[in-house]
């Protein structure tokens, strides 16, 4: 019974040692196999193209991806299907694919030197700097990707060159805008001070108007208190010494002349009152200037 058990349990433990070498074969069988049907689907694609049948080559190609993941020659043909078809974007993130999963140096060189052209299209020079130095890596002998290396350098130069240009480009535009406004601002300001002047010179021409107005006004009322009637000083003279055979007015009495010279005083005193008292309404009234809206 024992040795039966014995060769029960190595026969099983044999088994379980051969199930990861079973899995593995059926892997590589499946793996050919996918592989086998990816291949097909690239001759379907190149026979679509050599047709112009785009849209088929490339659901024929993408189904070929689908099939085997690593495959970087899809990757590599799909990438110069759109870079001849001015696609360039795709066309890079193909050309980027294939590198990334390509396991040979030719491979990878080939699929770096195609991105760094399709980077040079798009005017990406610093990415096309960067993908022909990788190129290079897996084959420095390759006298065109070294020739495109240094083109790309050059351009890349010129660009930042240009940029720097603009840029210096821009601020002397920004100075001479600032100077601009600043002229312009003291143009505004400067009108601003005519016309301040000019509202000035309004007002002070019509205070020296009124001015003029009170003056003459006091001068008339100076000029009316020392116009009398005509003998009325010779008479209070006269009063004052009377000719004889003339009555003389008793004590605390007036005469009638000395009355009515003495109402016409009193008129003329309360006329030049009268005209202080205006002038100075008229001299404290508020000046009303025009608006120049």
């Amino acid at each position: 019974m024992r040795g039966f058990s014995a060769n029960i349990l190595l026969i099983i433990f044999g088994f379980l040692l051969s199930l990861p070498v079973v899995a593995q074969q059926q892997s590589d069988k499946e793996r050919e196999r996918a592989q086998k049907e990816a291949r097909q689907l690239m001759q379907d694609a190149d026979v679509a193209l050599g047709e112009n049948n785009f849209p088929e080559a490339e659901a024929a190609y993408r189904k070929a991806i689908a099939k085997d993941p690593e495959n970087a020659e899809a990757r590599y043909n799909m990438g110069n299907m759109y870079y001849t078809r001015e696609n360039t974007p795709q066309a890079a993130q193909r050309f980027k694919e294939a590198a990334e999963v390509a396991d040979t140096k030719t491979a990878k060189h080939k699929a770096h030197h195609n991105l760094g052209n399709a980077y040079m299209k798009q005017k990406m020079y610093q990415e096309a700097v960067d993908a022909y130095k990788d190129a290079l890596r897996n084959d420095p002998t390759d006298d065109e990707t070294r020739y495109n290396l240094a083109l790309a350098k050059k351009m890349l130069e010129e660009e930042q060159e240009q940029q720097d240009d603009n840029q210096d480009g821009g601020d002397d535009e920004n100075e001479d805008q600032d100077e601009q406004d600043q002229e312009n601002q003291d143009q505004d300001q400067e009108q601003e001070n005519e016309d301040q002047q000019d509202q000035d010179g309004e007002g002070n021409n019509e205070g020296d108007q009124d001015q003029q107005n009170q003056d003459q006004e006091e001068q008339e009322g100076d000029q009316d208190e020392q116009e009398q009637p005509e003998g009325q000083g010779n008479q209070e003279d006269e009063e004052q010494q009377p000719e004889d055979g003339q009555p003389q007015p008793s004590q605390g009495q007036l005469s009638p002349e000395q009355i009515q010279s003495l109402l016409e005083a009193m008129s003329n005193e309360e006329r030049k009152v009268q005209d202080k008292v205006n002038a100075e309404k008229q001299k404290g009234a508020k000046v009303q200037s025009e608006k120049d809206w």
